[in-house]
């Protein structure tokens, strides 16, 4: 049996890492849907954040939540200067906070989202800690490291920033949320049982994906995420030039923005594939899910990630979708996806060109995607984890049989 519904909890949520309002990583969009739904079944949400991250959440209409904003801090030559100072200013604005109930989110495992949680649960020890770690930073020295070359000062910095954090999450959270399931095993000890480290994945808004009709097609494939080194976009633009070479009018969509927007577009230019891409910047909502639908396939080249949750709106949709073979896609994305050896770009071109010659793969490969997202309804999700959070305050586990991971 679930657990009483009549338990109110309090959320003080640290989410002040975001440092755009033309993008949307996956920790903030986890974040919203669940507390959408976790307000509207009675639960209060007090949000630290940043200017960039209130001004993108004013855009989702989330009422009856209060705000500390952080005022606007900048530095112009490093982020990580930025996040000091933004940590800094959250460790005096949230002293001597507490009530009844109280759950610390942080939405993140960057400094200003943790390092004051992490605070805020040593000052009130009977407040339960929530840490999302959604992502290990890759060691900057290894050969599958997407920080080479001018970024690898960048790679090495996030690395070690990372290692106080995941030493504070596992010695004082009470709860550890994570992408998917091999990040859990990292987490997992007597302190922190298996029922208290939990693969979230992410989820679909389902009622949104419905009100949108099939339309025309109009792309051979599709590409939704950050333009972020992790997220293998301009190994994409070197696999669509092979696509291009057997397919000379293929059309690839590609929907968002990110620190190497400027490097997509010089590459698209030096490759000759103007005719061949668009780039339609950051989409949400109904026009998001339009393109999607104007799409055939999803192509997830990601060479670092700990899931990718971006794809699944499309497989909702139905659209198979292509990716490298990364550990966490086993599990995060069983089926409905075509798996590409890593790093061959030829052959994911080649699983590209398969899905669209082969009318009964792409049919078997289409439902499949269909039945995958199913089990991502952001409905159900974003309840399952609020009945977790529910069980911290029980001292035990909510069912013995609740599964919230691949």
């Amino acid at each position: 049996m679930p657990y009483p519904t009549e338990i109110r909890l309090q959320f003080y949520v640290y989410g002040c890492s975001q440092t755009r309002t033309d993008t949307l990583d996956g920790g903030s969009v986890i974040l919203i849907n669940c507390l959408k739904r976790w307000i509207n079944n009675g639960h209060r949400v007090h949000l630290f954040t940043s200017q960039e991250s209130y001004a993108r959440i004013q855009k989702y209409g989330l009422p009856g939540i209060s705000y500390t904003i952080v005022p606007g801090l900048r530095h112009r030559r490093s982020v990580y200067l930025l996040y000091v100072m933004r940590t800094i200013k959250l460790l005096l604005v949230s002293r001597n906070r507490n009530h009844k109930n109280l759950v610390i989110y942080s939405v993140s495992d960057f400094w200003p989202d943790s390092i004051p949680a992490a605070f805020h649960k040593f000052r009130h020890r009977s407040a339960k800690w929530v840490a999302a770690f959604y992502l290990f930073a890759p060691n900057p020295f290894s050969t599958g490291s997407p920080y080479k070359g001018k970024r690898f000062i960048t790679g090495l910095l996030y690395y070690l920033s990372q290692i106080p954090i995941y030493l504070l999450v596992r010695k004082y959270a009470d709860m550890v949320f994570v992408t998917s399931e091999p990040d859990r095993g990292r987490f997992i000890s007597a302190r922190l049982p298996s029922d208290r480290v939990v693969a979230v994945r992410g989820g679909v808004d389902f009622e949104l994906v419905k009100a949108v009709p099939n339309q025309e097609k109009k792309f051979d494939a599709v590409y939704l995420g950050r333009f972020h080194p992790q997220k293998g976009v301009l190994e994409l633009l070197d696999i669509w030039k092979y696509v291009c070479q057997r397919k000379h009018n293929a059309m690839l969509a590609m929907i968002g923005t990110g620190e190497l927007e400027e490097e997509v577009r010089g590459r698209v230019e030096k490759l000759g594939l103007q005719r061949n891409i668009k780039l339609f910047g950051f989409r949400d909502g109904i026009e998001k899910i339009k393109i999607l639908r104007e799409s055939k396939i999803v192509v997830h080249p990601a060479t670092y990630d700990s899931g990718g949750m971006a794809a699944a709106e499309a497989m909702a949709c139905g659209l198979p979708g292509v990716s490298f073979d990364l550990e966490a896609l086993k599990t995060y994305y069983p089926k409905g996806m075509l798996k590409t050896p890593c790093f061959n770009i030829e052959e994911f071109a080649g699983n590209i060109l398969r899905l669209l010659d082969d009318r009964n793969l792409y049919a078997k490969m289409g439902k499949d995607a269909l039945e995958q997202a199913k089990d991502w309804d952001w409905k159900t999700r974003s309840l399952e984890l609020l009945e977790r959070i529910n069980a911290l305050f029980y001292g035990q586990s909510p069912h013995s049989s609740l599964e919230v991971h691949s």
